[in-house]
C-alpha cells in the first residue's frame, strides 16, 4: 500500500511514461526518455525524463540540461501544475494513482471519527448516486464498446452499467463535458460497492472517448475490484476491465477481478476462502512489478500463486488478435491442471 512520499515516487515511476503524459504533454517519448522543454511543461528538449531503470538512473529521476534542475515525479507533478506545496502535490499525486486520500495533519478527532462513524465519504456517496442513476449495459453502447474488442458481455448482471451523459472534468479547466461512460462497480470482499470506475466513450461506441483521461475511479479502490463471477477456491486478477473480462469470455467459469491499475493489482486483498490465485498481469515493467509485489504479500499465506502471461501487451489484445479459440489455447498450458480440465471443458 503506497502511503509514504518514497511509496508514492515507487508507484508514479513505475507508470512513469504515464505520468509525463499527464503532466508533462508537450513533450515527447525519444527511445526511454521523454523530452520536454522544462519541468512548466513548456515545448523544447532541455529536460528529460528517465522512462525505465538504466545503468544511469531509476525510472522517473529527470533532469534539466538547461537550467540543471533535478527531482522525482512528485516534483514534476507539483511545478507542472503550479501547485503551492508538497502537501498538494502529494494529493495530486494520489489522485492520478486513484489512490484513498490520507487525513492531513491538524484534522480534529472529532472530523477523523466523524468519517469513521459515516463509514461513507463524500466521494463514494456521489459513486453511488451515479451507479443508481445508469442502465444495464444491454443494448447500449457500452455493450457496442465491449463486442468490438472482442468481449461478449453476457452473464453480467448487475457489475456494469452504461450512462449515456456523464460528466467529465477536464484537468486543465473548471468547465465539463458529457459524454457516453461505461460504469464498473467496485466491491470487497462481502459484495459491498466502494467505488465506481468510469470509462467514457465514443458517441458510436467505437471505442473510448478522445478525452486525457478516459477512464477515471472514484471511491475506495485499495484492495477491492470490479469483480466478475462469484469466487470460491480460485480467481484471476488482473488490471484493467477490458483485459479480465477477455479472460472470462475465453474462460467463462472462472471468476476474474479488475484491480483498474497496476498499483491497486499489487495491493489486492483476495477473499478468505481462495486457494489458489491466478495473476493475470500485463506485458510491461508495471505490469510485472505489481505481479512480483502481490506474490511477495501473500508468500506467507495458504494460496498457491499462479501467474498468468499474455502473449502480446495484455489478454484483450490476446483476443482480438488470437480470436477466442486462440486466446483459451493460449490460457490453457497456464492453468493448473485441475482447473484447466474443468474450466476449458465447461468452456466449449
Amino acid at each position: 500500500m503506497a502511503t509514504t512520499a518514497k511509496d508514492i515516487a515507487h508507484e508514479l515511476a513505475d507508470r512513469a511514461e504515464a505520468v509525463c503524459r499527464q503532466y508533462l504533454s508537450n513533450g515527447r517519448r525519444q527511445g526511454s526518455y521523454w523530452m520536454v522543454g522544462s519541468v512548466h511543461n513548456e515545448p523544447g528538449r532541455s529536460m528529460f525524463v528517465r522512462l525505465a531503470d538504466g545503468p544511469k538512473g531509476r525510472a522517473g529521476k529527470w533532469t534539466d540540461a538547461a537550467t540543471g534542475a533535478h527531482g522525482d515525479l512528485i516534483d514534476v507533478i507539483q511545478q507542472a501544475r503550479g501547485l503551492h506545496g508538497f502537501t498538494d502535490a502529494m494529493a495530486e499525486a494520489r489522485r492520478f494513482l486513484s489512490l484513498p486520500d490520507t487525513v492531513p495533519p491538524g484534522v480534529s478527532r472529532w472530523a477523523k471519527a466523524s468519517q469513521t462513524k459515516t463509514g461513507t465519504s463524500d466521494s463514494l456517496r456521489s459513486a453511488l448516486r451515479l451507479f443508481a442513476m445508469a442502465r444495464p449495459i444491454e443494448g447500449t453502447l457500452a455493450d457496442t464498446y465491449l463486442r468490438r474488442r472482442g468481449i461478449i458481455p453476457e452473464a453480467l448482471p448487475g457489475t456494469l452499467r452504461f450512462h449515456p451523459e456523464c460528466y467529465y472534468r477536464p484537468d486543465s479547466r473548471n468547465s465539463t463535458e458529457r459524454w457516453p461512460a461505461m460504469l464498473a462497480a467496485v466491491t470487497d470482499n462481502r459484495g459491498k460497492i466502494t467505488g465506481i470506475h468510469r470509462t467514457w466513450l465514443q458517441h458510436d461506441g467505437s471505442g473510448k472517448a478522445p478525452l486525457a483521461t478516459p477512464r477515471r475511479a472514484m471511491g475506495h479502490l485499495l484492495g477491492n475490484g470490479v469483480r466478475f463471477g462469484a469466487a470460491d477456491d480460485i480467481m484471476a486478477v488482473g488490471e484493467g476491465i477490458e483485459t479480465m473480462l477477455s479472460i472470462r469470455t475465453a474462460l467463462p467459469h472462472l471468476p476474474v477481478v479488475a484491480c483498474l491499475s497496476a498499483a491497486h493489482l499489487a495491493a489486492f486483498d483476495p477473499p478468505s476462502s481462495i486457494r489458489r490465485l491466478y495473476i493475470a498481469h500485463d506485458r510491461d515493467a508495471a505490469g510485472l512489478h505489481a505481479r512480483d509485489r502481490l506474490a511477495s504479500r501473500l508468500s506467507d499465506s495458504p494460496i498457491e500463486i499462479i501467474s498468468l502471461s499474455p502473449r502480446r501487451h495484455d489478454f484483450n489484445d490476446d483476443l482480438c488478435m488470437l480470436g477466442l479459440v486462440g486466446t483459451r489455447d493460449a490460457l490453457q498450458p497456464q492453468l493448473a491442471a485441475e482447473d484447466a480440465e474443468r474450466l476449458i471443458a465447461n468452456s466449449l
